[in-house]
């Protein structure tokens, strides 16, 4: 992206972790176009940015926890590693998953596993927490669950533990609210033909930026029964992937990581219901 915006473009990067900043800072030095680093979450740095009158011809939001911080071991991300338990992206917030193991009532525990990790053993699993605390490492963690859930589910495809870890992370950052919130940030900001991509991991996120901007693609939003349109709605967005774009068998087998990816992007096609409009070419 820097290579094709060149000197007289700008680069901006979002990210609400410290060593994220740092790595921008080697990629800075090298970077073919004009950079700068916004330090905080997706929907507090944008509303900055649109503060200062920034106005940016596209937007793209990388969703989700990085491979910097699940193979850094001590910020307690992982499974696959015993560290303290942590998963805090900024860790100078308050809110650690310590916090949220340890003191959060047995059925908040039971909802966020089962909401925000789409766990079907929620409940057993948070009962066994709540027995066994307390609880100070993921390793521990990673034994409570394994002994809540039946035992084909320990051993039957992926980690047993994947969904709980999932849950609790995001809980503990707050990433749907952040998501919510930035998004409508994210599209107020653009101008016409201006474009909006976001990249997922989890259907929860897939399913928010879906919604999105199939609802800025509609034109009528009459009630069904209604036989004749009478909002007269201009679609804001021009959706520029119909599905959701995945990785292909190469690049999956190169970074495993990519499997669950998916990207959707649209363009801006005009500023309102009466705002300028733009033809729709891509």
């Amino acid at each position: 992206m820097a290579e094709r915006l060149g000197p007289e473009g700008t680069l901006i990067a979002i990210d609400r972790d410290p060593v994220a900043a740092e790595r921008f800072e080697e990629f800075a030095a090298e970077a073919e176009c004009q950079t700068r680093f916004m330090a905080g979450n997706f929907a507090d740095a944008l509303q900055a940015l649109a503060a200062e009158g920034v106005v940016p011809d596209c937007l793209y939001m990388d969703l989700g926890i990085s491979s910097l911080q699940l193979d850094t071991a001590e910020r307690g991300f992982s499974y696959a590693y015993d560290a303290p338990l942590d998963m805090r992206m900024d860790p100078e917030q308050d809110l650690s998953a310590l916090d949220v193991v340890n003191e959060w009532p047995e059925e908040r525990l039971a909802s966020i596993i089962l909401d925000l990790g789409e766990e079907r053993h929620a409940r057993q699993i948070a009962r066994e927490v709540v027995a066994r605390r307390p609880l100070e490492t993921t390793a521990e963690l990673v034994e409570v669950v394994r002994e809540a859930v039946p035992p084909a589910y320990r051993f039957g495809r992926g980690h047993p533990a994947k969904r709980t870890f999932q849950a609790i992370r995001i809980a503990v950052n707050g990433e749907l609210e952040s998501l919510d919130a930035a998004l409508p940030q994210a599209w107020g900001m653009l101008p016409v033909g201006g474009r909006l991509a976001a990249i997922s991991f989890h259907s929860l996120e897939d399913r928010r930026v879906k919604k999105f901007l199939a609802d800025l693609a509609r034109e009528c939003i009459c009630p069904p029964e209604l036989p004749v349109c009478r909002c007269g709605r201009n679609p804001e967005a021009e959706l520029l992937t119909r599905r959701a774009v995945s990785p292909t068998p190469e690049e999956s087998e190169r970074n495993p990581r990519s499997r669950s990816a998916h990207l959707r992007a649209a363009r801006r096609l005009n500023l309102g219901r009466d705002g300028e409009t733009t033809p729709s070419e891509s």
